[in-house]
């Protein structure tokens, strides 16, 4: 199996913690130099130093703020024209706050959208011509199994979740002939900062402790436990590599299980 990205050069969003600090390591471990991107920069620095680096990979960082759609596009242009040749970007943004959808300001769904589906587009349409050079290029967006199940109490997020779905399965369709693929993977309940701001609301709304609550939540997987971050990092470091040349379009599911539908 030809996992090697030996050579490959990788932009890792939302890179300075979680699934996306975990996606850069394990992409780091198979060879590719990874460029991280977030908004602090202090964090950034050293997330860096966390990376392998005994093939020889040169990783980066570069500082923008996703909520704010002219800075990521600025950031991102300036370090293209110094470093244009990318292979892989992992599209990973923080989800929106939580609250049903019928308390949803229109304001909510607009700066949701922008963050997540307006930004991707950016970055796909920045990167594209050098993947289409190479030949060869992997896009993966970190969403969420709300695209299969929508998750209550998540209205505003389940929404946006699923416009990006339908955005990366049409892109997949435009693009795979040149020998670039766009999938998306769906984790689920995964032991990140977000999962316990979600325990934490949950056990307000529901006069629990959050502790409570992450036991009644664990015990509904399958698996019986959160997933781990490196968990759904490794699912998207084999998306990213010549081994998964033929998946393409797909929507994975990294949730011990728990989601009901096919």
């Amino acid at each position: 199996m030809n996992l090697d990205l030996n050579g490959k050069t990788a932009i890792v969003c939302g890179a300075t913690q979680g699934i996306g600090l975990a996606s850069a390591v394990e992409l780091a471990l198979l060879g590719a130099n990874v460029t991280l991107v977030a908004r602090n920069e202090e964090k950034l620095r050293s997330a860096v130093d966390t990376l392998d680096t005994s093939a020889g990979q040169l990783h980066r960082y570069v500082v923008a703020d996703f909520s704010d759609t002219e800075n990521v596009k600025e950031a991102i242009e300036n370090y293209l024209r110094l470093c244009p040749e990318v292979h892989i970007l992992v599209n990973n943004t923080g989800g929106p706050s939580g609250g049903p959808i019928v308390e949803a300001e229109s304001d909510q769904f607009l700066k949701t959208f922008q963050m997540h589906l307006i930004n991707n587009q950016f970055l796909v349409q920045s990167v594209l011509p050098s993947m289409k050079k190479e030949g060869f290029g992997r896009i993966v967006n970190i969403i969420s199994t709300s695209v299969k199940q929508p998750i209550a109490g998540l209205g505003v997020s389940n929404t946006i979740r699923g416009a990006v779905a339908s955005w990366a399965k049409t892109l997949s369709l435009e693009i795979a002939q040149f020998g670039i693929t766009v999938n998306n993977v769906l984790p689920g309940y995964t032991e990140t900062a977000r999962l316990y701001s979600v325990l934490e609301m949950r056990a307000e709304s529901q006069n629990k402790t959050a502790k409570e609550v992450g036991r009644e939540l664990a015990a509904s997987i399958p698996i019986r436990r959160f997933t781990k971050p490196e968990e759904t990092a490794a699912a998207v470091a084999f998306l990213c590599s010549p081994a998964a040349a033929s998946i393409n379009g797909v929507n994975l599911p990294v949730d011990g299980g728990r989601t009901e539908s096919l």
